[in-house]
C-alpha cells in the first residue's frame, strides 16, 4: 500500500484493494507452505518404509494441497482482519 494517492478512496475501492492485497499475500504464503511441506513429504515417501507402503501419490498430493490451502486462507483472513482493524481504528481516531 506504499503507492497510495492523496485522494480519498471510496469504501468500494478500499475493499477491493484490501481483497487484492489479501489474495496476493495468501498466494505467496501458499506457495511457500506448499514448498516447505512438499520436500519432506516427497523425501519421506521415498525413504521411510511406512510412508512408502501407505502413502500413494493421491495421499501425497492431499498432504501438500492441504498445507497450501491452509496457508492461503490463514494469511488472507489475517490480512483482511488487519485491514478492517486499521479502518476501524482510523474511523475512531477522526
Amino acid at each position: 500500500m506504499a503507492g497510495r494517492s492523496f485522494l480519498n478512496r471510496s469504501p468500494k475501492e478500499e475493499s477491493d484493494a484490501a481483497v487484492k492485497e489479501a489474495v496476493l499475500l495468501g498466494a505467496k504464503n501458499a506457495a511457500i507452505a506448499g514448498t516447505v511441506v512438499a520436500v519432506p513429504t516427497l523425501v519421506g515417501c521415498r525413504v521411510l518404509p511406512w510412508a512408502k507402503a501407505n502413502l500413494n501419490y493421491t495421499a501425497q498430493a492431499l498432504i501438500i494441497s492441504a498445507a497450501c490451502i491452509a496457508g492461503f486462507f490463514i494469511t488472507a483472513d489475517k490480512t483482511i482482519l488487519r485491514n478492517a482493524r486499521q479502518n476501524t481504528i482510523g474511523k475512531l481516531d477522526k
